[in-house]
Order: structure tokens, then C-alpha cells, then sequence
């Protein structure tokens, strides 16, 4: 469409509405914001953490509300002095789970994620390491061991072959006279009578022998 000669058309624009920014407080809290925010979870639960925040008096966020009831101020939580069996279990959870410390959390009554994962990272990972590491240290001097095992078995084998070898030199060195072993005139009369016989049939099979 064509505009208008001598008229220009103004369009209205509307001014946007300035986004108005919350400054929450941040840092500690003090015993005074934890003494409201469990007042008003006593009453309304913990639930819908923005409108906790707002019916406390609080300068804070709903998720700031739910980290600080979750992981302080709810009565079944434990504290510190995480045993050896709980150890055990993060330990193996770990292993199945990984990182998913919410996860490890539900399986431990009364740990929160943030305590098990600052426990991870300060205590338990450490402990793997060392243990890797004396494992490996372990296996190392084994092999180390065994190779030594089989160096010294060596040269004895070849000790034994040696001697064997040495000891069929020494047969073969043998001397052995047929004359000396032919020679019946040491024998007795009664050993003589088959020795006699053969010879009579070893000159047979020579007259045979020229014949043939």
C-alpha cells in the first residue's frame, strides 16, 4: 500500500518493562535465617521452596533454602564420624554408580550427597591410589621373583646336561680288548664243556662256508 502523501505514519511502541534482577544474599547463613527457615518447614513442609523463602523473611533463593535444610538442618542427619561399614558401602556404590552421589546418598539413612562426595574427593580417592599403587609395587616384585626363579634354574639344567654328556665320554673312553674277552683259560672244566661245543660249530659253519 502506497503511504500517504503529507502524512507520516507513526507507529506506537510500547517501552518494555525494565527485567527487574533479585539480589539475593549470599554467603553464610546465620543461626537466625535457620531458626525461620525451620519454622516455616515445621508448618508447610519441605516443599514449593520459593514460597518458603518468601514466608520466612528470607533474602534467599528456593534453592539455597533446600540445600541448607537437606544438608543441615534436618533432625535425622548425621554428621562426620562416617564408619567402616558406611566406607565399605560408598566404596562399592561407587564402583556400580560412579558419581551419582544423590543415588549413594538414598542408600546411606542420613548422609547427604555433599558429605559423601567431600569424603570422595578428600579421603577415599587418595586411598584407592595408594592402594593401586602397593598392588602394582606387589605384582611387579613378583614377576621380578619369578624371573630370578627361572634364571638360576637354567644353568643348573644345563649343569645336568653337561655331566650327562661328561659321563657318555667317559663310557665311550673305555678300553675293551676282544682277545682279552675271547680267552676262556682262566675258565673252570665244567664252563669249559659249552665253550668247547661252540667252537666245534663255529669251525663247522667254516668248512661250510669254503664249500659254498
Amino acid at each position: 500500500m502506497a503511504p500517504i502523501k503529507g502524512k507520516s505514519i507513526k507507529r506506537q511502541v510500547k517501552p518494555r518493562e525494565a527485567m527487574k534482577k533479585v539480589s539475593y544474599s549470599k554467603g553464610a547463613w546465620t543461626l537466625e535465617e535457620d531458626q525461620k527457615l525451620a519454622e516455616v518447614i515445621a508448618v508447610h513442609g519441605a516443599r514449593k521452596w520459593k514460597t518458603i523463602a518468601a514466608k520466612a523473611g528470607l533474602n534467599r533463593c528456593g534453592k539455597s533454602c533446600r540445600l541448607r535444610w537437606l544438608n543441615y538442618l534436618r533432625p535425622n542427619i548425621k554428621r562426620g564420624n562416617i564408619s567402616d561399614q558406611e566406607e565399605d558401602l560408598i566404596l562399592r556404590l561407587h564402583k556400580l554408580l560412579g558419581n551419582r552421589w544423590s543415588l549413594i546418598a538414598g542408600r546411606l539413612p542420613g548422609r547427604t550427597d555433599n558429605e559423601i562426595k567431600n569424603y570422595w574427593n578428600s579421603h577415599l580417592s587418595k586411598k584407592i591410589t595408594q592402594n593401586e599403587k602397593q598392588s602394582g609395587n606387589s605384582t611387579r616384585e613378583r614377576s621380578k621373583a619369578q624371573e630370578n626363579r627361572v634364571v638360576e634354574k637354567i644353568p643348573g639344567e644345563l649343569g645336568e646336561e653337561n655331566s650327562i654328556d661328561q659321563g657318555g665320554d667317559e663310557d665311550s673312553k673305555i678300553n675293551f680288548d676282544v682277545n682279552d674277552f675271547f680267552d676262556f683259560s682262566n675258565e673252570e672244566t665244567q664252563n669249559q664243556e659249552w665253550i668247547n661245543q661252540f667252537l666245534q660249530l663255529d669251525k663247522g659253519f667254516d668248512e661250510i662256508s669254503q664249500y659254498v
